[in-house]
């Protein structure tokens, strides 16, 4: 007989973690526990305060009617969890779980066997100038050739020195330059500071104004001097159709996935499909999962093949993380063979 149950987990920040949205000390997740006649999985909800689309009273009302009618099955549950993707993706996670040889291999291939590495960008932090540089000299000692720096909270004079200053001392084919403004930019000035910033040869700027300005957001991308990836601009977009629609609406150069925001896997696999139909780039980002949840994006986008750098750098910022096999190392996330799950650290935790 299938049982579920859930529980609530909150992250500790090693040190508070500026963004344009303010200040973050501690992360809220919750899990879903299956015990199918002594056979167990795990899934996390990531949800996303203040930001995912299900960040609402009802959340954990919602949690507990699913463990409840968990005997309706996966797909049944999923149609009726349209409106909470955090919570679509625990439960996808949880079943994968289950139903797999091991725990936590959801999606078994050479990543899960420490045979390959998935390259991911190094999270520049907002901060005081000197945080900033001191964080952006540690990933490149420490062998990043992809930064992702958030901007938005600085001058933005500041910010364009910061960014000089890397391009003075590597070009663009020496360490891979992102920036994400988290929609901090009006409408108005959005296009001056993308000329801006395209004098530095970024690869990309993620949500440079708030999402929900369709219009002015297909204009920018239409005219923009350097490449804009959408990624709030996904959240609460529910349906196929209308995924399909804000795509070729918007017609962004990229658009960055972040599962626990989405949907899941199925979430993510939709908006993979409409974005290569309109030939348009993609990459995956956790949102500040605990490893759980990180370990089955990782694993996820894995087998999807991209060949570009991945936002999947977070599993070390948690003073209170779950340890696991995830090795952050030259720039690269790794699957660590000879590692294990503290499943007994996992259980006192719960």
């Amino acid at each position: 007989m299938l049982k579920a149950s859930y529980k609530k987990y909150t992250l500790d920040f090693k040190q508070a973690s500026g963004t344009s949205r303010g200040i973050l000390k501690t992360k809220e997740t919750w899990f879903i526990l299956l015990n199918s006649n002594g056979k167990k999985g795990i899934g996390e909800c990531g949800i996303f305060r203040g930001l995912s689309a299900d960040d609402r009273p009802d959340y954990e009302a919602k949690l507990k009617w699913v463990c409840e009618n968990i005997s309706l099955g996966l797909d049944v549950l999923l149609n009726e969890l349209l409106e909470f993707p955090s919570i679509q993706f625990g439960l996808e996670m949880a079943f994968k779980s289950l139903n797999s040889k091991s725990l936590f291999q959801l999606f078994p291939s050479k990543f899960t066997q420490d045979e390959d590495v998935i390259p991911i960008n190094g999270l520049i932090w907002m901060g005081s100038e000197t945080f900033m540089k001191q964080q952006i000299e540690d990933k490149i000692n420490t062998g990043f050739k992809c930064i992702k720096m958030k901007i938005g909270a600085l001058d933005f004079k500041n910010e364009c020195l910061l960014l000089k200053s890397i391009r003075d001392s590597f070009t663009s084919k020496e360490i891979e330059l992102r920036v994400d403004a988290n929609g901090a930019f009006s409408p108005s000035e959005a296009l001056e500071k993308l000329k801006v910033l395209s004098d530095f040869d970024l690869h990309s700027i993620e949500q440079p104004i708030k999402q929900g300005q369709v219009d002015a957001m297909a204009r920018l991308c239409e005219d923009t001097p350097l490449p804009i990836a959408l990624d709030e601009e996904l959240i609460g977009v529910f349906t196929v159709t209308k995924k399909r629609q804000l795509i070729q609406t918007i017609n962004p150069q990229y658009i960055i996935l972040k599962p626990s925001l989405i949907g899941g896997f199925i979430g993510s696999d939709q908006w993979i499909d409409i974005a290569e139909q309109n030939n348009i780039g993609w990459w995956v980002t956790s949102a500040l999962e605990s490893n759980i949840g990180l370990n089955a994006i990782a694993q996820y986008t894995y087998i999807k093949q991209s060949d570009l750098p991945q936002g999947l750098g977070t599993g070390s910022l948690f003073t209170n993380n779950f340890d696991s096999p995830l090795q952050v190392k030259s720039g690269t996330l790794r699957y660590k063979k000879n590692k294990f799950w503290n499943l007994e650290s996992l259980i006192k935790k719960f």
